[in-house]
């Protein structure tokens, strides 16, 4: 089998899953570690036995790294990217692809420059549940999706924004709900729903006085095919969080999925207590495989030693096998792109108070995509 030499760059706490998937698959050889921080650095090379570096292009032209995983922050996806790929790597990025459409349309000529391959995690999609409902709507079974909906209601504290620096500010993480917790659920909304045609959405900041960024968000979606969306996530709703995708068909069937339940997930820091299950299936015979669907996917989760890990593991698989194979990967970076198309028309229409055509553009200015308008620091708006 081809081993590929695989590398990470930064080390922030989502960084360890993806060092045990590196150090298990056996399509990957994993060689290097990079990052500003030396004892984090030092850290990495002492348990895994990689080479430790501060700077890209170094390390993939020296290492001759095959695919390099991006962990820096939201907003700090681009240049490591982009350095990366110039030097030789295909790349893997945690979500969200980036923070700002002027970074994803610059990852992703880059990678047609260079002719690199370029990922973006969304490890749900690898749920069993997911995978039944993505296959019953390309099978017909609900017809046309007409109407699919998105809900997330969490909580994030204090002590949370306080672990990172980084954390609840717009230079640094980029914004809030939206880029930082929503991203998995807004890619399978687009996943089961299709291209849209324009969102009409209102972000807001509702009892987290100490953060920058919007810790709620809501958003009505047209969709090009004619069906409608509607999505509502929130860091301000406690305790727990209940994140869920829904999709319903012209024929009046409904499949629909938790994707997280019991207590918010925080990378490196927390589990996952609830195992994701099936929890709408109204397909015409199907209606009572619910319980039994529910029964295996929760099994089959709890076994699992590490939940988190395993499903991390199996797109990092799949990215090492496009790029083995000379495929696309399962989630590509134009679809990466696409979700932050959605979380940056829902700032752009607070902003604007109107609804945001497809595609959207990157802009430019100083007010991050209408951001700063959530916080009233751009009085250009």
């Amino acid at each position: 089998m081809n081993k590929l030499k695989t590398a990470i760059i930064g080390l922030g706490k989502v960084s360890g899953i993806h060092a045990r998937a590196l150090a298990n698959l056996p399509e990957s050889h994993f060689t290097a570690v990079c990052s500003s921080k030396k004892e984090k650095t030092e850290a990495y090379t002492s348990e895994f036995g990689v080479q430790g570096y501060t700077d890209v292009t170094e390390m993939v032209a020296r290492e001759k790294i095959d695919v390099a995983i991006i962990c820096t922050p939201h907003p700090f996806h681009r240049e490591p990217a982009l350095q990366a790929m110039e030097a030789g790597a295909h790349v893997l990025i945690e979500k969200p692809l980036a923070s700002s459409l002027e970074d994803c349309d610059a990852m992703l000529e880059a990678s047609v420059r260079y002719g690199k391959k370029i990922g973006v995690v969304s490890q749900r999609r690898w749920y069993k549940p997911v995978q039944r409902i993505k296959a019953a709507i390309d099978k017909g079974k609900i017809g046309k999706p007409v109407f699919g909906t998105v809900n997330i209601l969490g909580w994030r504290d204090e002590k949370y924004y306080n672990s990172d620096l980084w954390r609840g500010t717009w230079p640094g993480e980029g914004g809030g709900v939206l880029v930082n917790q929503a991203p998995h659920q807004l890619d399978l909304l687009q996943w089961f729903m299709g291209d849209i045609d324009e969102l009409y959405g209102i972000a807001s900041n509702l009892n987290h006085p100490y953060i920058e960024v919007e810790d709620t968000a809501n958003a009505i979606i047209r969709f090009k095919n004619g069906a409608v969306g509607n999505i509502i996530v929130s860091n301000s709703q406690k305790p727990g969080i209940w994140g869920k995708v829904h999709v319903h068909g012209e024929n009046g069937a409904s499949v629909g999925v938790q994707t997280d339940g019991g207590a918010m997930f925080i990378a490196g820091m927390s589990g996952i207590l609830e195992p994701p299950v099936n929890d709408l299936w109204t397909i015409p015979g199907e209606e009572a495989l619910l319980k039994d669907m529910v029964k295996e996917d929760s099994e089959f989760f709890l076994s699992l030693k590490n939940p988190m890990d395993y499903f991390h593991e199996r797109q990092i698989e799949d990215f090492l096998k496009a790029v083995i194979e000379g495929r696309k990967p399962l989630i590509t970076g134009e679809e990466g792109r696409v979700t932050v198309e959605i979380f940056t028309a829902i700032y752009r229409s607070t902003r604007d108070k109107k609804p945001v055509k497809w595609p959207l553009k990157p802009e430019t200015g100083n007010d991050y995509d209408g951001r700063l308008t959530l916080t009233g620091k751009n009085k250009n708006v």
